[in-house]
């Protein structure tokens, strides 16, 4: 979508009631060292140091410690962050998103993430990704700084890009690019007709399409494969030339699929190519943990906060998922799609710890073990020195909605502004009935 169709839009959907609702501006690069002093401090690695110290400079960690045991020099940091009784958490991060590629759900016209046909390989997220959406500061209000921006429909979707949620324009804003390849895997049943009340419509057998689906997908990646063999070759196919990073690993093969039966088929055959891939959804994960497990596969789990997928599943078993995932020693992160629920991420994940999942691998879960996942966990996922410092205060834990409340953020050391759309109507309003 254009510049002129967004602010057109704009004007069009907003109206003069919200004419004063703007986004802060991107913060300017860290110039002098900070330091956060006396919080309790979520490693995100599964440690929590208690009464910690933080420092950082340029951009990066320099001090990650137990306040107890050191001897600081105050006089060496331009700013100084009293967080005793606080708590401060890596940035989280999350996978899977429309964020920026729709400002509106219900206006065709604010939405910029998917393209006509089934095999759009060379489709790319980040070139279409809106920094100037009025969603993303209500997002990073609770903690989400890093983001996977992630295309969606037909078969192959494209390529998505990890972005920090701070930046003037897409350029600015990617922090990796290109990192990994969205597959829709087929269904061998699918849904159709309708039913009233709000039920969903019966299944149907859907099997011999689906086979068929399968041996088309075969023949493209053995054509996709076959041409990664070229180095260099004379005339281009760009929907075969971004599939190159699969087949040198550079990049993951994200497969989206919920049922158990395709999540085995799927990493089968991505295993055939020597692919890494990630299995995005996965609803029915924890039917097939140990095979997972056995394959080294990680998992990006759909929203949880929802009902069971069959009749006779417990009423929380998307709840339970998680721990059981944990307690398989399966690799995996939560993430919420669309474009404007990352808000409620750490939410999901404070939820999981009521049933059984421990409370800094939840934290883990939307930290590091998302940054393993997207391979991004050299720079950024936990409170380590040498990482980008991308972190942020809160008043409460987090992952509580009852108590969490951030205080201040940083995006590789730069202190973004908290304040956004929803924020500024609040006290507009607030104001207006005082009057």
């Amino acid at each position: 979508m254009n510049l002129i169709l967004r602010v057109f839009l704009a004007g069009l959907m907003v109206g003069p009631l919200v004419a004063s609702a703007q986004n802060p501006v991107p913060a300017p690069a860290q110039k002098g060292a900070i330091l956060i002093l006396g919080a309790v401090a979520h490693i995100g690695d599964g440690q929590v140091i208690e009464n910690s110290a933080i420092a950082f400079e340029g951009g990066k960690l320099s001090l990650v410690a137990d306040a107890t045991t050191i001897r600081l020099d105050r006089s060496k940091f331009a700013k100084i962050f009293d967080a005793s009784g606080k708590h401060v958490y890596p940035g989280f991060i999350a996978p899977d998103t429309r964020l920026g590629l729709v400002e509106i759900d219900a206006i065709r016209p604010t939405q910029d993430f998917t393209e006509q046909g089934a095999y759009n390989s060379n489709a790319r997220s980040i070139v279409a990704y809106n920094t100037d959406s009025h969603v993303l500061p209500t997002v990073r209000s609770n903690g989400v700084l890093l983001a996977q921006v992630s295309p969606a429909g037909g078969v192959i979707s494209g390529t998505s890009s990890i972005v920090q949620l701070d930046a003037w324009n897409w350029e600015d804003a990617a922090y990796r690019t290109d990192d990994g390849l969205h597959l829709n895997w087929p269904s061998p049943r699918v849904r159709s007709g309708f039913r009233g009340g709000g039920e969903a419509p019966p299944e149907q057998d859907n099997s011999e399409q689906y086979e068929k689906d399968v041996q088309a997908l075969r023949r493209f990646f053995d054509e996709a494969r076959a041409y990664a063999q070229q180095p260099a070759p004379e005339v281009k196919n760009l929907r075969l030339e971004a599939m190159r990073g699969l087949f040198d690993k550079k990049q993951n093969l994200f497969v989206h699929t919920d049922p158990a039966k395709t999540i085995q088929e799927a990493v089968l055959f991505a295993e055939n190519y020597g692919l890494k891939v990630v299995v995005t959804g996965a609803n029915d994960a924890w039917l097939v943990a140990d095979f997972l497990k056995q394959h080294n596969v990680p998992v990006i789990l759909g929203r949880t906060q929802r009902l069971p997928s069959r009749e006779d599943e417990d009423l929380d078993q998307p709840y339970k998922t998680p721990a059981l995932l944990h307690e398989k020693g399966v690799l995996f992160a939560f993430s919420e799609t669309g474009a404007w629920r990352q808000r409620n991420l750490a939410f999901q994940a404070g939820q999981a710890v009521g049933f059984g999942l421990p409370k800094e691998a939840a934290v883990s879960a939307i930290t590091l073990n998302a940054a393993k996942i997207l391979q991004i966990d050299q720079s950024c996922g936990s409170l380590e020195t040498g990482k980008d410092a991308t972190l942020f205060i809160s008043e409460g834990d987090a992952l509580d909605m009852r108590s969490a409340r951030v205080t201040a953020a940083f995006i590789q050391g730069r202190e973004i502004n908290l304040d956004n759309k929803q924020k500024q109507l609040n006290r507009r309003f607030e104001e207006k009935h005082k009057q």
